[in-house]
């Protein structure tokens, strides 16, 4: 287990983590609750075992924040065994009220804590089932089967949230409408199956382009999904227009490097897409007047001879 000592005097903290470390857990050592609050956060421990009396800030007080910082997050819950000369129920009842779950003195014997670190092993086990169990979940509830993109209801959630924000703080927002080129030619020429191959590289193009675009900074917290069939949307908040143009750019170029073979798309001979964008600045409105626009800009694009951007 990677276990968080949180122990203000050194010659305890120097023997607890030595017993520790003698049963195969790694041990890192903080010194204050305050010290404790911000290595936990780096850590992500498995267990946490937590000094009450302590300068600058209490066990009890270090508890009461890491717990607030978990409830920020899903199914986060962290083992607190709380560690005190004093085994009092005054002490015991003070630790359970804080968010602690168990309560261990300084002193306790070999045995008693060799098996305590047992049981702790299982829980840290079991959180981490738990904790990919989740994720699959999260993966099924949000993302595309086919794609692994996020899915339209996603979407509409996250389109939503970003929206008010944008909103509220008069920010830049901008999206894109991304429709395969002759789609229904390509799955009647080559089959679904290489249809769902064609959706799948063109999501893969999606991502991939985004991803250099979050790094190289000139978008953060765009994202892509699935709008439904061969549609696809990227929502791009707090994005400048020299950005805008550059992903809808970088996009259409990615496709045609990827050059999947696509004989009845008119002059191309490979998969291409039309795209249609919409930006403001600032974020008024409604974003369905947004996504109106971005679907009239699409058309624009197919009308003019595809395998191109319309953007306004």
């Amino acid at each position: 287990m990677k276990i968080l000592l949180v122990e203000d005097v050194r010659s305890i903290s120097a023997v607890m983590a030595a017993r520790l470390e003698s049963y195969g857990h790694d041990v890192k050592i903080a010194e204050n609750g305050k010290t404790a609050i911000d290595m936990f956060t780096e850590l992500a421990p498995d267990l946490v075992l937590m000094d009450i009396e302590m300068p600058e800030m209490n066990g009890f007080e270090a508890t009461t924040h890491i717990r607030a910082t978990e409830a920020k997050q899903q199914w986060a819950w962290t083992p607190i065994m709380f560690l005190t000369a004093s085994d009092t129920p005054e002490n015991l009842i003070t630790a359970i009220e804080a968010g602690g779950d168990d309560f261990l003195v300084k002193t306790v014997p070999e045995s008693v804590l060799h098996a305590k670190m047992k049981a702790m092993a299982r829980i840290a086990a079991m959180r981490q089932r738990l904790a990919f169990a989740n994720a699959r979940l999260h993966d099924q509830a949000n993302c595309d089967g086919l794609t692994g993109l996020y899915n339209r209801r996603y979407m509409d959630m996250a389109v939503d949230k970003a929206w008010e924000e944008a909103v509220r703080l008069s920010q830049q927002f901008a999206l894109l409408m991304i429709d395969v080129d002759h789609f229904k030619k390509f799955n009647d020429h080559y089959g679904h199956q290489a249809g769902d191959t064609c959706l799948v590289a063109v999501a893969g193009v999606l991502a991939d382009t985004l991803a250099i675009c979050n790094a190289e900074g000139m978008t953060s917290d765009a994202f892509a999904a699935r709008y439904g069939g061969e549609e696809f949307a990227v929502i791009l908040p707090h994005c400048g227009e020299a950005a805008f143009e550059g992903v809808a750019a970088a996009i259409l170029d990615g496709l045609r490097r990827c050059a999947m073979p696509h004989e009845k798309n008119a002059d191309w001979g490979i998969v291409t897409a039309s795209i249609g964008g919409a930006r403001l600045d600032p974020a008024a409105g409604a974003v369905a007047a947004m996504f109106r626009t971005a679907d009239v800009n699409l058309y624009s694009a197919k009308e003019s001879g595809r395998n191109r951007a319309q953007l306004s």
